[in-house]
């Protein structure tokens, strides 16, 4: 428990795919295959990894001039990378910002998380993929994203944490009445009480039972006599009218 952080510091997909980072197991076949991948990152991206933000769930309708005028007011911007799809050229929804200096990138860090731009709600984070130890992307089966329809979800991250897990102390001996002579003596009398309880509620049931009858039986008689007096009016209209 000493150990234990809400953000992930080293990426594992097993911990990954557990809501507490505790399961010794993996529920989904992605976690298999992140824990069989053997990624390396990409050595082709430029740029210092701890001064990038990684920009998710954009629109795909918005450009990097949007996301310039957006990003700028936290600070200097030194390059913007709007991640494209190969042979179509459309956006895929996610971008990397890199500034000038650690105090724009924080600020960013910060305040921009969860902006609307282009009516879509981004995400923003610090760019894992060079920073953070053993990380595996979302196409190996690793990250941090998922759906739960899917039930693939990731935990870790700054989006979805890890849970705190929950220590239960060991009950079982006292729970099965292997404790101490006193604790034993307690739950036998424990169980009197209930006994004696329940013959309580009988007998009290019992007894109220016979008023409930009077009372019905009195609401017959109530309306057998309303019902009498009806049919004795009912007479005396016809002889008059007669």
């Amino acid at each position: 428990m000493n150990d234990w952080a809400p953000i992930a510091k080293e990426y594992d997909p097993l911990k990954a795919g557990s809501i507490d980072g505790t399961d010794e197991e993996p529920h989904d076949r992605a976690i298999w295959r992140a824990m069989l991948a053997r990624y390396v990152p990409n050595k082709g991206v430029t740029g210092d990894p701890h001064l990038t933000l990684f920009v998710a769930r954009l629109n795909l309708q918005t450009t990097e001039e949007k996301l310039k005028e957006v990003f700028s007011r936290y600070g200097d911007i030194r390059k913007i990378r709007l991640v494209r799809d190969l042979v179509t050229g459309f956006s895929k929804g996610y971008a990397f910002i890199e500034y000038k200096e650690e105090r724009a990138l924080l600020k960013a860090h910060r305040d921009a998380n969860r902006l609307v731009i282009d009516q879509h709600e981004i995400f923003v984070d610090f760019e894992l993929e060079r920073t953070l130890k053993g990380w595996i992307p979302r196409r190996l089966g690793g990250g941090f994203g998922g759906k739960k329809e899917s039930g693939q979800l990731r935990f870790g991250g700054r989006d979805r944490p890890f849970r705190k897990p929950i220590n239960l102390p060991n009950m079982k001996n006292d729970f099965y009445g292997e404790g101490s002579a006193e604790k034993r003596n307690w739950s036998r009398e424990g169980t009197r009480d209930w006994r004696t309880r329940d013959r309580d509620h009988e007998r009290s049931r019992d007894n109220r039972r016979p008023e409930r009858e009077r009372s019905w039986a009195w609401g017959e008689s109530e309306r057998e006599r309303d019902s009498k007096e009806e049919r004795s009016r009912g007479r005396e209209r016809k002889d008059r009218d007669r």
